[in-house]
Parts: C-alpha cells; structure tokens; sequence
C-alpha cells in the first residue's frame, strides 16, 4: 500500500472489499469505518455494527490509538475539535486555551503522525490583511469518528454504557458524511474536467478560504484560469442562488474566475438548469456515483492494523 493513499484511494477500495456498488451506501459506512481495512456486513445496520466492532472493543482500540497521541489532553482536545467540526487551527487553539506556540506543536506532532493533514487555501488572498489560518482535516475517517463520538463519551463507554454516546450520534449523523462528500466531488471535478480541460489541465485542487468567506472548490489550472465551485446537500432541488452566490463569492475575494461548477446531490430547479451561464457544469448525485465506477482488485489497499 502506497505510504499515504488518497482519501478517493481508501473509499474505493473499502467499497470493493466489502462490496459495495451503491455510492450512498458506501459513503454512509465508509463516513465511521473508512480507513480501517476491516470488513464491513452491510447487511447490519451503521449502529450495530458500531457496537460490534467499536463499542465492545474499545479498550483495545484505545490503547492501539494511544501509542501515537499518548493520552496527551492537548492532543485530544485538539483531535475532538477538529473532528466536531472546527476548522481553522487559531479557532482550535482559542476553544482549547491553549497559547499559538504549544498548539502549534501539538498541530505539527499530530500531522507527522498522520491523524490530521493541513488543507491549505488553493490562492492566497490578495489582501494580507484577510489571510485565515490554516484548516485542517482529518486523512481517515474511522479517526475522525472516533475523536468526534467515541473519544469524548469514554467515559461511559468504558462503563459499558452506550446511552450517551447514542443520543450525541443520533444528533450529529445526519450531516457526518458531508465533509467527505465534498472532498470526494474535488476527485469528481477533476474526473469530470480531464477531457474538456485536456489541453490545459487542472494542476492544484483544493479550497479557497479567507477571513470573510470560503469556497469549497478552487482549481488552478497550467495557465493559471480559476475553476470555483460549491456543494449542496439539501432535500429540495438548488435553486438560483446558489450559483449567485458562488459568484459573488469569487468577486468579493477577487479571484479571477473563468469556470464554475456546481454539485447538488438532489439537481437544480428549472430556473437554473435554464439559465445557466455556458462557463458553468452542474453535476449531480448521479455523476458522484461515478467514482465507484469500474472497481477491480487493483483497487484493494492493504492494511497491517488488527482486524474487528
């Protein structure tokens, strides 16, 4: 296994060892167990399963998890932050309190033992004044889980009681998967793109953010054209808005932006579909499916880590 396999390199290969053709249900299971290597029954529900291999193993998995942040609290609580859903590194050392310095190195320990990465801004902002600091993300799934849900109600776990941990996952389920998803549309951008852009592709993919706003897709191609995009999860189709405000989006932090793409899992009204520029790509669910296409055993990783 490469030393450090993409996350669209873990996803596909969790879904052909356990499978899995269907994008969102892959997704769903691939959000608490990707990363591991273990073998999924997807047969079994997302909870039983969670108290299965997780729940009812967790002095173990603790202790294997342990060896590389050795129960240090700063590195917990940093974990837990960022895993619940906070960003930006300075926001994580302020909720912390803990001072720049020791976050830092807490950040930096955390990076070379690969339990969090650095997602850095595509393009700086051209006024220095509005630079944030650096957001950071988790690499594997299975950790973000388990310092989002599992690090934090310890206690009662270890007890043997589930209650607490059940009712906080319950709440936060809905929406888990979200994260992921949109960095898996980053692999479906440059997919989609690769024949249209052929002649000058797409060379750094990534996000853009500042002090005033984030964009959740940025691509720079070999010539320098911007592509922007953004993502939408709701139940309803996207309406205009969406692509409006993507611009307004792009011209408040003057980028100079040549090319738009848009991602609603659930399509766009009439309204947009209509009038959409000719410099602007909607993809769908159905185009997210797409990444699962043509699974074979190539795709396989090898883990070392112990089975559940």
């Amino acid at each position: 296994m490469a030393k450090h396999p993409t996350l669209i390199q873990h996803f596909r290969s969790f879904a052909y060892q356990n499978h899995i053709k269907d994008f969102d249900k892959a997704l769903e299971y691939f959000t608490v167990f990707g990363g591991t290597g273990w073998d999924i029954d997807t047969s079994k529900s997302i909870e039983s399963l969670i108290r299965e291999k997780i729940l009812h193993n967790y002095e173990a998995l603790h202790k294997s998890i342990t060896r590389y942040t050795h129960n240090n609290p700063v590195y917990h609580k940093l974990l837990s932050l960022v895993a619940l859903g906070t960003e930006y590194e300075q926001d994580a050392f302020k909720k912390a309190k803990i001072g720049r310095d020791r976050g830092e190195e807490a950040m930096d320990y955390l990076e070379q033992k690969s339990l969090l990465k650095f997602d850095l801004s595509i393009e700086k902002p051209l006024d220095a004044n509005y630079v944030k600091s650096d957001r950071v993300i988790f690499p594997l799934p299975f950790m973000r889980f388990w310092f989002a849900m599992i690090s934090p109600n310890y206690k009662s776990i270890l007890e043997g009681d589930f209650d607490e941990f059940t009712q906080k996952w319950q709440k936060l389920r809905g929406n888990f998967s979200i994260l992921l998803s949109n960095l898996l549309v980053r692999d479906l951008v440059m997919r989609s793109f690769a024949k249209a852009f052929a002649d000058d592709p797409i060379s750094s993919l990534g996000s853009y953010y500042d002090k005033h706003t984030h964009i959740e897709i940025l691509a720079i191609r070999k010539s320098g054209k911007m592509l922007a995009g953004a993502c939408k999860y709701s139940k309803e189709p996207a309406k205009s808005n969406m692509p409006n405000a993507l611009k307004q989006k792009c011209q408040k932090s003057e980028l100079n932006v040549s090319d738009y793409v848009l991602f609603s899992k659930n399509g766009f009204s009439s309204e947009v579909a209509d009038n959409k520029d000719a410099n602007m790509t909607l993809l769908l669910g159905e185009h997210q499916a797409s990444l699962l296409d043509d699974l074979n055993k190539d795709d396989l990783l090898v883990y070392s880590n112990r089975k559940y």
